[in-house]
């Protein structure tokens, strides 16, 4: 494959914004759609994204802009996703390129609501690419320590070796660490659930628990996902390394996650509604959230997910934080 390979990101968020930095690094040419048109012209003129991570600063003789999706499908070989899970299949739409010769990687952790599945399977069932097309980028890496040039490391997952080896060389840099994992299920399923735990998280510290109870938390929470992800595909992992416990830690914890602090608002008293307008990102976790329960209520043979339950009763049954957490207090260990 080579590296004549065109490169095309898909989402003006921070994660778009944070990959096209990246791949930046290494490539002469990275094609960018973003929904924007003023975005893309102060882009132009002034070289940074006016809404997310605008500190970054690109050069942008490298990159082709464009607010038709169609135009940047056309122009890549391998297309990354960085659009939001509830607004992935509205853009697809759009589409009058098909994808079936695309080399396709997401970085978007959460369910598409219209198929209620993960975004590799989406694109599998949906849009009829093969499994050895489909990769997953995943953490733990937050976007705004990217901006900053913080040591970062990043699990590039696809079921050909080649293809994941061909996206980590253009991601790595001497901030940006890379590793590949066969394990696309898993890895994609582990960066949807943890932002469901780190909503927990949130909501704990919102409701006044403190650093004992939010590590307790978190081991029954690493715990809960393991048993969710063997019971959709079983196969050797060690759910200890970063893709998997790594990625929930750094949710879990860390002041740049839009899902803790969502997840804070509810805790502190907050509608969901309330909470969802005032922030300015999305909080993946919320739609995530419906979708894991409801996924695992289907199943023959039920996970055992009492925090799943619990920010499901909180978010979608409107319970009370407080007598639905001090219920959940009982369940762990």
């Amino acid at each position: 494959m080579g590296n004549k390979l065109r490169f095309g990101v898909l989402g003006g968020g921070s994660w778009g914004t944070a990959i096209v930095k990246m791949l930046s690094e290494n490539l002469d040419n990275v094609a960018w759609y973003m929904r924007s048109e003023s975005a893309i012209e102060h882009l132009k003129n002034e070289g940074n994204n006016p809404n997310y991570l605008s500190s970054v600063q690109f050069d942008v003789s490298k990159l082709q802009l464009s607010n038709a999706i169609n135009t940047i499908v056309e122009s890549s070989d391998v297309l990354i996703f960085a659009i939001p899970s509830a607004f992935l299949e509205s853009e697809l739409k759009k589409l009058t390129i098909p994808l079936t010769n695309k080399i396709i990687f997401s970085a978007i952790k959460g369910i598409v609501p219209e198929s209620g599945l993960i975004v590799g399977e989406h694109f599998h069932e949906q849009y009829q690419i093969p499994f050895k097309n489909i990769g997953v980028i995943t953490g733990p890496c937050h976007a705004e320590e990217v901006a900053l040039e913080r040591l970062s490391y990043l699990t590039i997952a696809c079921a050909d070796a080649s293809k994941a080896e061909l996206v980590a060389e253009e991601l790595k840099s001497h901030y940006i660490r890379t590793k590949i994992s066969d394990d696309i299920i898993g890895t994609e399923y582990a960066a949807m659930l943890k932002n469901i735990y780190a909503i927990a998280a949130g909501i704990a510290h919102g409701l006044g628990y403190g650093d004992n109870f939010q590590s307790v938390l978190m081991s029954n929470a690493i715990r809960e996902m393991k048993s969710f992800i063997d019971g959709v595909y079983k196969m050797k992992r060690n759910i200890n390394n970063s893709a998997y416990l790594g990625d929930l830690l750094v949710t879990g914890y860390s002041t740049f996650s839009r899902n803790r602090m969502f997840g804070n608002m509810v805790g502190k008293g907050y509608t969901v509604k309330s909470a969802m307008m005032e922030m300015n990102m999305v909080a993946e976790g919320y739609y995530a959230t419906k979708s894991a329960y409801l996924l695992n209520e289907k199943r023959e043979k039920k996970s055992k997910a009492p925090i799943i339950n619990a920010v499901y009763q909180i978010l979608y049954q409107e319970k009370n934080p407080k007598k639905v957490f001090r219920k959940l207090t009982e369940k762990l260990d």
